[in-house]
């Protein structure tokens, strides 16, 4: 039988792991841990150790750990077909039914759904998508994709060129010149002297307005941005701003990518993120908790206006010419509408909104007066901290003192799994959907505990 530590060696000598440090790995400097079982918020690691994961994996648990009936559904498809491709109009019941509730579940106007294995595939296929629609209409100069700066919209070559956070790019020849970013919208950092939300929005949407015109109209295909930031720091949009942009958008004949992969499927209190806000896409990005990563799905969900476009052009361009071996794979839709039947019948949305406003309300009202948090932020089951050196001027931290990861760290002895967002000093939560007041309580005073630790380092090390 192979021991925990072969099973570490093993790992070590053959794997090489995402947003790791290559060498400190494979070295044995950096820490190996070995998940073995999980039941719904929490995992279990090999050599027994329990944590809450409060980040629900990478934001995509959402129906929690364990769900049998989810295991089942995969074993039932895979015993009478574990595959067959969606090429040249073939299907199966399960990708049939997925598909129908998808567009059923969607914002208004949408049409088709097309399926990938992750997000960072379906916003490729999306940017296709733009490029296809605007050859197929006579206008092959409206290319290019308007980003943001810290959205996050995957790693390949497209998608992460689009992600606009600059350690994505580093060392990878990115961004592509295709594409170009416009402002964040977070209201705490980039407001002016006594802007006010609506204010500083229309401001953001100006200098959508202006790039626009600066690069030409006639160029700009696409602007993709996710309803709630999410790798960026969990930053929900400012008042007012998603009607700015979206004016500014409809005014260009500018097409709207809405990426749903983190906000998609209850996690902020509505089936989808553009729900909450009036969002009006014409393309939507979703994966993760399509079925809450039980098996790798991804779909791109195209509106009326690009599929009318497509339907038409047919005759003139014939095949659709882009297609994945796993395109609607059947585990993987069978997966996902045991998922939709969970996300139903248990109401998770609804329960992401209740909990997850009352994680926020506790974190306020524990670690509000902390004279390094500067803000407190979040929407239904997404929430972050963020931490500041002076609060009175919004003075950083030196990056170098890592707070962010210290206090990762600090809540992950004492058995909870958080995040250290980039780009700041930021603590980030995205449990599962089917948290419990009981166990956001929990994560709570552990954070508390963490917060405390590292205060008082913070302070130690100041007066030193």
């Amino acid at each position: 039988m192979t021991s925990l530590e072969q099973l570490k060696s093993m790992d070590r000598a053959s794997v090489l792991h995402p947003f790791t440090q290559a060498k400190d790995y494979a070295s044995g400097a950096a820490d190996c841990f070995v998940v073995e079982s999980g039941s719904g918020v929490r995992i279990k690691g090999a050599d027994g150790t329990e944590l809450i994961d409060a980040f629900g994996g990478l934001y995509c648990v959402n129906v929690g750990y364990g769900r049998l009936e989810i295991a089942d559904a995969i074993a039932e498809q895979a015993r009478k077909l574990a595959y067959y491709h969606s090429y040249a109009g073939h299907t199966t019941e399960a990708l049939a039914r997925l598909s129908a509730r998808l567009i059923e579940m969607a914002p208004a106007g949408m049409s088709k759904v097309f399926y990938g294995l992750s997000g960072s595939d379906a916003n490729e296929t999306n940017a296709k998508l733009v490029w296809y629609y605007n050859n197929l209409r006579g206008q092959p100069r409206k290319k290019k994709i308007i980003s943001r700066e810290r959205g996050y919209h995957g790693c390949s070559v497209i998608s992460g060129s689009m992600t606009g956070l600059s350690f994505y790019h580093q060392h990878m020849d990115l961004p592509l010149p295709i594409v170009r970013h416009a402002g964040v919208p977070h209201h705490y950092w980039g407001a002016q002297a006594g802007e006010t939300e609506q204010q500083f929005s229309k401001r953001r949407a100006d200098e959508l307005e202006a790039l626009i015109l600066q690069e030409g109209p006639e160029t700009v295909g696409a602007f993709i941005a996710e309803p709630v930031l999410g790798t960026g720091g969990l930053i929900p949009p400012p008042e007012g701003y998603w009607k700015q942009i979206q004016a500014v958008l409809n005014r260009y004949d500018v097409l709207l990518i809405a990426d749903e992969v983190v906000c998609g499927f209850g996690r902020i209190g509505t089936p989808f993120g553009s729900d909450r806000y009036g969002m009006r896409p014409d393309l939507i990005t979703a994966a993760k908790g399509l079925t809450s990563a039980y098996v790798p799905m991804s779909a791109s969900i195209i509106g009326e206006r690009i599929w009318n476009v497509v339907r038409d052009g047919a005759e003139q361009v014939g095949a659709f010419s882009h297609g994945y071996t796993y395109s609607g794979h059947p585990l993987g839709a069978a997966a996902a509408n045991v998922c939709l039947d969970i996300l139903e019948r248990e109401n998770l949305a609804d329960n992401a909104e209740r909990v997850g406003s009352h994680l926020r309300e506790q974190f306020v009202r524990e670690l509000a007066s902390n004279e390094f948090v500067g803000e407190i932020r979040g929407v239904g089951m997404l929430a972050a901290i963020e931490f500041v050196a002076d609060r009175a001027t919004k003075r950083r931290f030196d990056p170098a003192l890592k707070v962010g990861a210290r206090l990762s760290a600090a809540a992950r002895k004492r058995g909870l799994i958080t995040r250290a967002m980039p780009h700041g000093d930021i603590l980030g939560f995205a449990p599962p959907l089917v948290l419990t007041r009981a166990d956001a309580d929990q994560i709570v005073a552990i954070t508390c505990e963490a917060v405390k630790e590292v205060t008082q380092q913070l302070k130690r090390e100041k007066a030193a």
